[in-house]
């Protein structure tokens, strides 16, 4: 299905900002939402640099302001006139190991990644009920399979749960117009893991969005990104010792 008038949250940076560089050269018309508006208006002009007919439009959005959360998507789809797809990507990854002294930045964490996820779904899904049509895509990371230790602890276990989420959502809607996708990227290049030195597997962030975007566009329920090697390496780690996982992280 040609899925032409895009929602993504968390656009400023990362992978949700080269995600719109990407659709920018597909023609598809882009609603970017974030917190820092001047970032915003800066990948705007890149975006209509590279294609000055579609349309796009920025919106100020705190994802953890949930009541400004289905402000900004009904204003967006009356902007649009409708809403073929919303990718659900804000997320944060601070945090440290359980009992060290940094509660605030593990709850920071869980509040962005999964409270603040559950309120972009509610928008989403209420806007793709009314339509009777629509593409509800998550964010989730290969963390989401295992628990992880250190500052992974929290942030693995926010994504296993917008996994269930999304798996919820996707069964709740079945054989309806109504497509629900989880996206499971590998290690990818971007803000959020910046002083992450040394990782196996690790890709560029245009390797790895071209990755979630062609994942994306099957509509499938649960992708692992790049497909190699984690459509493979995923199932290894879901069976692995927790001596290889504690190696891991």
């Amino acid at each position: 299905m040609n899925r032409n008038n895009i929602l993504i949250t968390g656009a400023s940076s990362g992978l949700g900002y080269t995600m719109a560089l990407l659709y920018a050269q597909q023609g598809k018309n882009l609603a970017l939402c974030a917190r820092r508006t001047e970032r915003l208006e800066e990948l705007k002009s890149q975006l209509l640099a590279i294609n000055s007919d579609i349309k796009v439009e920025v919106y100020a959005l705190d994802v953890n302001d949930h009541d400004k959360v289905f402000e900004v998507f009904e204003q967006a789809k009356a902007d649009f006139g409708s809403l073929d797809r919303v990718i659900v990507n804000a997320g944060m990854g601070k945090g440290a190991s359980i009992g060290t002294g940094y509660f605030h930045a593990n709850l920071q964490t869980a509040q962005t990644n999964f409270v603040a996820a559950i309120a972009q779904c509610e928008a989403a899904m209420g806007i793709f009920r009314q339509q009777n049509a629509g593409h509800l895509v998550t964010i989730s990371s290969i963390s989401a399979v295992r628990g992880f230790r250190r500052a992974l602890t929290v942030y693995a276990a926010t994504k296993s749960g917008l996994t269930s989420l999304t798996e919820g959502i996707r069964i709740d809607v079945m054989n309806t117009p109504i497509k629900v996708s989880c996206i499971h990227p590998g290690f990818i290049k971007s803000e959020i893991n910046e002083k992450v030195e040394k990782v196996p597997f690790m890709v560029d962030t245009e390797t790895g969005c071209k990755a979630i975007l062609n994942a994306i566009e099957k509509e499938k329920a649960n992708a692992f990104v790049p497909s190699w090697p984690w459509a493979v390496l995923h199932r290894i780690l879901r069976m692995a010792p927790d001596s290889w996982i504690r190696k891991m992280s």
